[in-house]
């Protein structure tokens, strides 16, 4: 049991220190980029309001979301196929399992990453019906929009989308392989559309989700805050008729109406519980 806890210790400080030395060379990009492309003018992200905020968020989310997918992965093993002792759950997912475990690791990838945006199109727009947008509200809530900010989502959420997806996912017999190989695209791109950055990527914005695309959906309601729910390929919300990027024009202003929103982490993570 102690060798257990340790190990569990160790798992989470190298967590942190990857998180970290990734921090580092993300927040030197983006500092060089909106120099010179900058969505928005103001405060640079490293001076933004809520920084300690989103910093939390940073740091927790990522290890909360990695220890939530592997219990309900080992839960779902269990119910879904009588899989209980732990060396029988590693030969399960070592490697996948049935018909697309056989497939290339660059085939599974494409359908991973394929299904999951599907998947998270239709979770992402049950997370602004009244009866979860207490929960996606915390997302929402950065008035200062940047990199930063792609964390800042409630653990419910975190649980409910992204982890739900990935299990499903891995349970269908896609290989964990697949989330090493995609595991630095996910986190690039996902701070990537959030940054300060005034790139619609003209051509392709269809095919990639750029930051244009995603800062439209962080406006208000009644400007494009209910629009652009893919988080990948823009082209699920163009087949859907949620696109939406106007030209000649930049979104300007984020966060949400609720003035009773917390600005901390602590208070945004009991907010829902009090509505």
């Amino acid at each position: 049991m102690l060798e257990e806890f340790v190990a569990v210790i160790q798992s989470i400080g190298v967590t942190i220190w990857r998180t970290a030395l990734v921090s580092i060379v993300l927040g030197a990009i983006f500092t060089v980029l909106t120099f010179f492309w900058a969505c928005n003018s103001g405060r640079p992200w490293w001076r933004k309001r809520e920084l300690v905020t989103d910093l939390c968020y940073w740091f927790v989310i990522p290890l909360v979301a990695r220890y939530l997918r592997i219990g309900f992965l080992i839960i779902g093993a269990a119910l879904l196929f009588g899989i209980t002792a732990a060396h029988g759950l590693v030969e399960f997912y070592d490697d996948g399992h049935g018909p697309l475990a056989a497939l290339p690791l660059w085939l599974q990838a494409a359908i991973f990453l394929i299904g999951s945006d599907l998947m998270m199109y239709w979770l992402h727009r049950a997370f602004h019906r009244p009866a979860m947008w207490k929960y996606h509200a915390i997302h929402h809530s950065s008035k200062d929009l940047d990199w930063i900010s792609a964390a800042r989502f409630h653990p419910v959420n975190i649980m409910l989308g992204s982890v739900a997806t990935d299990v499903v996912l891995l349970l269908a017999g896609i290989s964990p392989n697949v989330l090493v190989l995609l595991g630095p695209f996910t986190i690039a791109h996902s701070a990537f559309v959030h940054a300060n950055l005034n790139w619609t990527l003209g051509p392709i914005r269809y095919v990639i989700a750029g930051p244009v695309f995603h800062r439209w959906h962080h406006t208000a309601a009644e400007q494009g805050g209910e629009k652009n729910f893919a988080a990948t390929f823009p082209v699920i919300d163009l087949v859907l008729g949620t696109f939406y990027m106007p030209k000649e024009t930049l979104p300007a202003s984020y966060g949400v109406a609720d003035a009773a929103m917390p600005a901390g982490f602590g208070g945004q993570l009991v907010y829902p519980l009090k509505q």
